[in-house]
């Protein structure tokens, strides 16, 4: 719908791996990734919502990029990592969207066409009202509890390989002496694992446990050459504990 829309606009796809309505994954997925994309217009579209009263927005950043998708919180923690919101306004003229509007289906719909539109030099205050930005919809995002030998820890995502990324950092582990090289007590329900803390997978040998920081500075459990999401049995949302053995 882009390319119809606007035939020379370069579209550059980050992932349709998100898994169906998880808006924390997706906003995640966003805030680490846009900082390696040239600046532009982004869609993104996690919207379980989709045909309720939440709004379709659009976003102007503090650094010009410029954020379509819905308002249930998708958009700001990139945004906000970014330098946060200076404009925003819901997408509410006919003449940017398609003309006839499914329920179920607004990222052909609405947000594919508004975005087409402004990367085509439309401002963004055409697309509709103005809206303030304190006022839109913001995700909770889980903190880790850190005591002084213990983590309890959130999963935030699962990717593709198994490998289960936590919401904490290289900071929190050092708050509680788990250091590069150091043996570490993982606790998920009622049983017990240990891993390494390693700088690289080739640090630890093939079927360990690896608890490392990712490529987006998140702290992450691995299964060296496994899907350590299986081995565990987690979900996002799920809780882990950390601790150094």
């Amino acid at each position: 719908m882009i390319k119809t829309i606007a035939p020379d606009v370069e579209v550059i796809d980050i992932t349709h791996g998100i898994p169906p309505q998880h808006v924390l994954q997706g906003a995640l997925v966003l805030a680490s990734t846009l900082p390696y994309m040239p600046t532009g217009v982004h869609v993104a579209i996690v919207d379980p919502g989709v045909g309720s009263e939440r709004k379709p927005i659009a976003l102007r950043g503090a650094d010009e990029r410029v954020y379509i998708g819905p308002d249930n919180g998708l958009l700001l923690i990139a945004a906000d990592r970014l330098g946060g919101v200076s404009e925003a306004v819901e997408i509410a003229e006919q003449r940017y969207m398609l003309e006839r509007i499914s329920h179920t289906f607004h990222g052909r719909d609405i947000f594919s066409p508004a975005a087409a539109h402004l990367a085509s030099g439309v401002e963004l205050a055409q697309l509709g009202p103005a809206l303030d930005p304190t006022t839109l919809h913001r995700l909770e995002f889980p903190e880790p509890s850190v005591g002084e030998s213990r983590i309890r820890a959130t999963v935030l995502y699962i990717d593709r390989y198994g490998n289960v990324q936590l919401n904490v950092t290289a900071e929190h582990l050092g708050r509680v002496g788990i250091d590069p090289g150091a043996r570490v007590e993982v606790e998920v329900g009622f049983e017990r694992y240990f891993a390494v803390a390693a700088r690289t997978f080739a640090d630890a040998r093939r079927g360990d446990i690896v608890l490392y920081e990712d490529a987006y500075a998140n702290i992450a459990l691995a299964l060296n050459r496994g899907d350590a999401a299986r081995m565990f049995a987690v979900r996002v949302g799920d809780e882990l504990r950390l601790s150094s053995a």
